[in-house]
């Protein structure tokens, strides 16, 4: 939240020059939470109808504090540029000991914001943030802070202690045009800080390391531009809280320095295993990029940690309430997987029942959900126990995300069969990165279908017999035979997209509708053909889909952690999170929910 709100009240407490200090509060407080306000509720709109903006308003703010930052030095004290030498910063430390440790987390605001940069990356490559900071950023940022300490170094006594800041050492007759500015900058700023954010969820969510959330695609040609309408009221929360709470510049900047120099040594500890375990570089080279940098940063946290009770104790507090949110959705969700795992049906028991199942056959296919890659889910076993009847074709979907960034078409479908042919059983894989965008819910139909007609076509006939442990998977891309021909305009009932993840730009009351045909032309035998037939025959028959809601208890006997955890704060989270990714846009009518206890 600090790093969200600090861009906005550091621009509007220009403002505070003008007045005296009593009428601060009347001021700075209000303007401050009605821009925040402002920039969440505008949020669901997206950024890409004002992004154009963005860039002229950034380089005219970097190329302002530029120049008034080379005035300063050029007109109060030119030998600045001596203060680049370490040998001063030693000098410091020197003589002011104790003092001066502690004022390095001050220090620590001159790079606040430069992490959320690389948070951004949906926005932009990680080449061209790093050519922009080092020839555009950097050097405007040293020239802005040379410039304030020329002035300060000429004007030693100021009327107010609030009087100390960027905006005094601006010329007189141009500080309201850079206040203005600086308040469209500090937008900027605040939203490359919202954006981030969401990106970062959403990709915790898809590794199962956050809650399911409602993500909203708002550009239907960038694909980084998302939102989040849950993380983006929490976060205006949490904002307005601190900002209220507080209404104190220095707590406030004590608790950015800490949050950011954290995060920094967390990051350079990772980087170090990265350049053993990913680059296969020395350990020597690992060691001496952590000594050398880690020794740095841990001089700045040790002095951020000395105002843990001067604001500082906020960052600490909200890491652990989200740090214990992950952690409990991580370990009920591996739980609940490891129940899927061991109570999964056995292949030969479905096969045993012969291809009927055991149970009636009805026009249409059966979209059975489920986190397994292997073997038949209990859900299944459960339902055609309590209800025996079942679809003609059956398929069982599981969508996994892998972590990695993109997943190419081609590779995104995996394809089996379950038993001999007859049984008319198919498993597919359906596989996302966690940056990818899932095609709408008729785009995925169509995929889907043409991907297990590919599948049958290319010699997926030929698994006549089947052994349990043999199952096979093959890699489908797209279909070599269209096997779907758009008609006139109608509501489309069709399968829900894969995730939760909806495109503002792709809704439309109106589209067009798909009929899913065999063409007579197409070169494949008799027996496949009958095979293909029988599918498009189902699909036009119509498709359901089975969708699992399993409820999580603790087994009797297990600790008090664990009932605690899972009883009590994984199911909190389970009820009140979305739901599954592919339940976002599935007709009500054509959905069934099997419900489950999980003991484990």
């Amino acid at each position: 939240c600090s790093p969200l709100r600090s861009p906005v009240s550091s621009a509007v407490s220009g403002l505070e020059l003008s007045m005296e200090k009593a009428q601060h509060k009347y001021v700075g407080l209000p303007v401050t939470c009605a821009i925040l306000i402002c920039l969440f509720a505008l949020q669901h709109y997206g950024t890409h109808r004002v992004g154009f903006i963005f860039a002229p308003i950034v380089c005219i703010w970097l190329l302002c504090i530029s120049m008034i930052g080379l005035y300063n030095i050029i007109h109060w004290n030119h030998h600045v540029y001596r203060a680049l030498s370490p040998y001063y910063m030693y000098q410091f430390l020197k003589k002011t000991q104790k003092g001066g440790w502690l004022s390095l987390g001050g220090i620590l605001l001159c790079v606040t914001g430069s992490e959320a940069m690389y948070a951004d990356l949906g926005h932009f490559s990680q080449r061209s943030i790093q050519i922009a900071f080092i020839s555009v950023v950097y050097p405007a940022l040293v020239l802005a802070y040379m410039g304030q300490a020329a002035y300060i170094s000429q004007h030693h006594s100021f009327e107010n202690s609030y009087h100390i800041g960027f905006y005094v050492s601006v010329p007189e007759k141009l500080r309201w045009p850079v206040l203005v500015i600086a308040i469209l900058a500090s937008v900027v700023g605040s939203q490359a800080i919202i954006t981030g954010t969401f990106s970062i969820i959403k990709q915790c969510s898809a590794l199962s390391c956050f809650p399911g959330v409602k993500i909203v695609h708002t550009s239907s040609t960038v694909h980084g531009q998302i939102y989040i309408p849950e993380i983006n009221w929490i976060l205006m929360i949490l904002c307005l809280a601190v900002t209220i709470g507080f209404n104190n510049t220095k707590h406030l900047a004590n608790a950015q320095g800490l949050a950011v120099i954290t995060v920094m040594l967390v990051t350079t500890c990772l980087m170090s295993l990265v350049i053993v375990l990913v680059w296969n570089k020395s350990i020597f080279i690992a060691l001496g990029f952590l000594i050398f940098f880690g020794s740095i940063e841990v001089m700045y946290f040790s002095a951020s940690l000395g105002k843990f009770h001067e604001g500082a104790w906020v960052p600490i507090t909200l890491s652990f309430i989200f740090m214990v949110v992950m952690s409990v959705w991580h370990y009920g969700t591996i739980k609940k997987y490891e129940f899927d795992v061991q109570n999964k049906v056995s292949v030969n028991w479905l096969l045993n029942l012969g291809p009927s199942l055991g149970i009636v056959r009805v026009r249409g296919i059966g979209l059975i959900h489920t986190e397994l890659m292997s073997g038949i889910p209990a859900i299944f076993s459960h339902f055609v126990t309590n209800l025996p009847a079942f679809h003609q074709v059956l398929v069982f979907l599981c969508v996994k995300s892998v972590p990695v960034p993109h997943v190419e078409p081609e590779e995104r479908f995996l394809v089996g069969r379950i038993g001999p042919k007859e049984y008319r059983l198919y498993r597919v894989i359906v596989r996302y990165g966690y940056r990818d965008v899932q095609q709408d819910d008729l785009e995925f139909e169509k995929e889907l279908i043409n991907s297990i007609a590919e599948f049958i076509r290319s010699g997926g006939a030929d698994q006549n017999g089947f052994v349990e442990g043999s199952e096979k998977l093959s890699s489908i891309s797209s279909g070599a035979i269209p096997l779907w021909e758009e008609g006139g305009d109608g509501e489309v009932d069709g399968p829900a997209s894969p995730n939760k993840e909806i495109n503002q730009q792709t809704v439309a009351p109106q589209r067009k509708k798909a009929r899913f045909v065999l063409p007579k032309s197409a070169q494949v035998d008799a027996e496949v053909r009958s095979e293909l037939q029988d599918l498009m025959d189902a699909r036009e028959a119509g498709m359901s889909f089975i969708l699992g809601h399993s409820h999580m208890k603790a087994k009797s006997g297990s600790s008090f952690v664990k009932r605690i955890v899972i009883n009590f704060f994984y199911e909190f989270l389970r009820r009140n999170s979305r739901g599954p990714s592919y339940a976002a846009n599935i007709p009500h009518a054509s959905t069934l929910e099997v419900g489950m206890v999980y003991q484990v």
